[in-house]
């Protein structure tokens, strides 16, 4: 088997197989859309097209379906295990890239509070949903998913105090 060199969507792959035991890559992309997808982005393609180039590699085991649509199905290995573990436990030294066209706009001379209205309907809404979802905590494992839902519920809270301090 070939190596191969891991990305970030690699991980996202290993990561997500891992949560759900098996998966396919329209179960792959189901999941971002509900999860990470609301502070990490990637290409729909990707998930179809990265559980397929590790399963090559021996990090993903691959079932077909013998019938219907012959879907894939997923299941971490062994390997695929053990290069998640890794990658958890490396330090992060980047800090993340905020792309944000409200800012940019603001940036390039846009009149504060033309913006800043939307902006803070926008950033409430978005608070709402992760509140909501935050409802819905167990306080069961995994924590990762509910650590990470606190990181954007901040980040909804500082957004509405920064716009709402244009406005006055």
């Amino acid at each position: 088997m070939q190596e191969l060199n891991l990305t970030p969507t690699s991980f996202i792959v290993l990561g997500l197989i891992e949560l759900s035991k098996e998966a396919t890559p329209y179960d792959l992309k189901q999941a971002v859309g509900l999860t990470l997808g609301n502070f990490w982005s990637l290409q729909h393609a990707q998930l179809y097209s990265e559980p397929e180039r590790l399963a090559g590699a021996g990090y993903l085991k691959e079932r077909r379906e013998e019938g219907g649509r012959r879907r894939r199905h997923y299941s971490i290995t062994a390997k695929g295990r053990k290069a998640l573990e890794e990658w958890r436990g490396a330090p992060a030294e980047r800090l993340y890239e905020l792309r944000d066209m409200s800012l940019l706009k603001l940036f390039f001379g846009a009149e504060p509070s033309d913006l800043a209205e939307a902006q803070l309907e926008a950033h409430r809404r978005k608070l709402a949903a992760y509140e909501g979802l935050k409802s819905l905590d167990s306080g069961g494992a995994p924590r990762g998913p509910w650590l990470a839902l606190e990181a954007g519920i901040g980040h909804e809270r500082e957004s509405i105090r920064f716009w709402k301090g244009l406005l006055a």
